[in-house]
C-alpha cells in the first residue's frame, strides 16, 4: 500500500528546513531507522554530499539516519532494500533526467507502490505525477522522457503562485501556463500552494495543510478545493 507525502516546499517563509512537516514525516517513517535521500535535483547546484548532509540535519531532530543514494555503488538494490525514501526539491529536469540515467526509474515506481514510505518535496514532488510537464523549472538538461512515476492520476505543480492584484507584471501568470499545457495535454493538474501537500495512503489522495489548493482540468473552469477533500476521483 502506497504511503506518500507530496509536499509543495521543503521550507516556509522564515522556518527552517522541513520544520513545519517534521510531525508528518515522523509518521510517515515511524518505522524507518535510516532512510535513503535522492539528491539528484541539486538546487543551485549544490553537490550531493552537501545536500545530504541538510537533510541529515533536519532528520536527526527525529532521530532518524539518511544516507545518499550516491553512497551505494548499487543504487537499484538500495532502493529495493530502503526503509524510506526521500526526494528533495531542485530542478526537475535535473532529477528525472539523472533517475533516468541511472536506471532508477522502474525500482522505484515499484517500490513506493509496494509501501515502502516516500516524502518528495517540490521537484520530489513533480516526480510523483503523470508527468514532469507542469514543472516551473528551466530545462537546463533534457531529460530521456518527461513520463514520470504516476503514484497519483494527476500532474503537479509544486510553490503554486496566485496572479497579484494591482500587478504591473506582463508575463505568463502560473494558471496561463497550465492553459496552455492543456491545450495540448489531458492531465488534471493540482496547484499546490506552500504549506499545502497531500497525504497518499493506498487509492487516498488528501489535501493537507491550512490552505485551498486549485483545480486545472482540459475545457474546464479552474477551481479549489479544501483541505481534507479527497483527490483520488480526478
Amino acid at each position: 500500500m502506497k504511503k506518500i507525502i507530496i509536499a509543495s516546499t521543503s521550507t516556509l517563509h522564515n522556518g527552517d528546513y522541513l520544520d513545519y512537516l517534521l510531525p508528518e514525516i515522523k509518521l510517515l517513517f515511524e518505522n524507518c531507522t535510516e532512510i535513503i535521500f535522492i539528491p539528484y535535483a541539486r538546487p543551485g547546484g549544490i553537490s550531493f554530499e552537501a545536500y545530504t548532509q541538510k537533510v541529515a540535519q533536519a532528520f536527526g531532530k527525529i532521530s532518524i539516519a539518511v544516507r545518499g543514494i550516491h553512497e551505494f555503488e548499487n543504487p537499484i538494490e538500495a532502493l529495493k532494500s530502503a526503509q524510506g525514501i526521500f526526494t528533495g526539491g531542485g530542478n526537475t529536469f535535473l532529477l528525472v533526467s539523472q533517475l533516468y540515467e541511472n536506471n532508477l526509474i522502474d525500482t522505484l515506481e515499484k517500490v513506493v507502490k509496494n509501501g515502502t514510505p516516500y516524502l518528495g518535496t517540490s521537484a520530489g514532488s513533480n516526480i510523483c505525477g503523470i508527468s514532469m510537464q507542469t514543472t516551473n523549472d528551466m530545462p537546463i538538461v533534457y531529460p530521456p522522457s518527461f513520463t514520470t512515476l504516476g503514484w497519483v492520476p494527476f500532474n503537479i505543480n509544486p510553490h503554486y503562485l496566485d496572479p497579484i492584484e494591482g500587478s504591473t507584471h506582463m508575463g505568463e501568470t502560473r494558471e496561463t501556463r497550465i492553459q496552455e499545457f492543456h491545450h495540448l495535454n489531458t492531465e488534471p493538474v493540482i496547484g499546490l500552494r506552500e504549506g499545502s501537500w497531500l497525504a497518499v495512503n493506498g487509492n487516498s489522495i488528501v489535501l493537507k495543510g491550512a490552505l485551498t489548493a486549485r483545480v486545472f482540468k482540459q475545457n474546464e473552469l479552474p477551481f479549489e478545493i479544501a483541505p481534507e477533500s479527497e483527490l483520488n476521483n480526478l
